[in-house]
């Protein structure tokens, strides 16, 4: 079954914009962990624009105590800074249960693309490694949509060529396609391009993660259409349904698309 981890970059932005400690991310995590969810996400960034070093750290004991994954997102080659040691330092310190690399520059207002392998893969492949050495599954966050026209030479398999465990399918442009469009299944191209990338991944032996934009209204149709995704890593929609519909009913509504996919991939 694919499991959910929640991004809860998002209750750090609320936190920051007032000052204090509410809402508290750590409270927030523990009520999505009551509700069900899988696991926590979180993408510190050098500027600590939203979850910061000290969060970190305590959502990481919460996630040791609780028995779950912590998914620590970040740019590995942002150099330290005063108050950001670094996501290797911080991986070293936290050892969560997975590392997801994303190529994100200091400034950018969210992650919007993936790795170009033809120019990254000798410089992560290092860092993988160390990544890999302090106990972390890693992942790299990768362009579907546009790796399913390249060939192998700098295509998904080139994760695996530098010693990836998985890959996290950036969803963003598949997100864009389907709040405009009815999506039935494997019919849509973006689907299609989704897919066949994901199929390439598992070929060379890698585990599929999603993420970016996935929503309630869009989930159901990618499962159905991509199947053996590990997992799907959801803030920012999950938490502006939570303002409508409350955090329990919200995690409890991505739990029954994830069971609801589990159980058409064993009919």
């Amino acid at each position: 079954m694919t499991v959910l981890s929640v991004n809860v970059n998002k209750i750090a932005v609320l936190r920051n914009s007032r000052g204090g400690r509410e809402p508290d991310v750590v409270d927030f995590a523990r009520a999505c962990l009551d509700a069900g969810a899988h696991g926590i996400t979180v993408h510190p960034r050098p500027d600590a624009r939203h979850i910061r070093v000290g969060d970190v750290y305590a959502l990481a004991e919460l996630t040791r105590a609780r028995g779950v994954e912590l998914n620590l997102e970040g740019n590995s080659f942002a150099p330290p800074r005063p108050g950001y040691p670094g996501f290797l330092a911080l991986c070293e310190q936290v050892r969560p249960a997975q590392a997801t690399l994303v190529p994100d520059a200091d400034g950018q207002l969210t992650s919007d693309h993936g790795f170009d392998f033809s120019r990254d893969a000798t410089p992560l492949r290092p860092l993988i490694s160390e990544l890999k050495s302090l106990g972390c599954r890693v992942s790299l966050f990768v362009d579907a949509h546009v790796d399913a026209a390249l060939g192998t030479a700098a295509g998904v398999e080139s994760a695996a060529d530098v010693g990836a465990d998985r890959v996290e399918l950036y969803t963003g442009p598949y997100a864009h396609v389907a709040s405009g469009a009815a999506i039935s299944g494997n019919s849509d191209p973006m689907l299609a391009r989704f897919a066949h990338v994901a199929h390439r991944a598992h070929a060379a032996g890698l585990g599929v993660n999603a993420g970016h934009d996935l929503s309630q209204a869009n989930l159901g149709a990618f499962l159905a259409a991509i199947p053996g995704v590990l997992e799907v890593s959801i803030g920012h929609a999950l938490i502006a349904e939570a303002l409508y519909a409350g955090l329990h009913a919200t995690v409890g509504g991505y739990l029954q698309i994830l069971a609801a996919a589990r159980d058409s991939a064993t009919v």
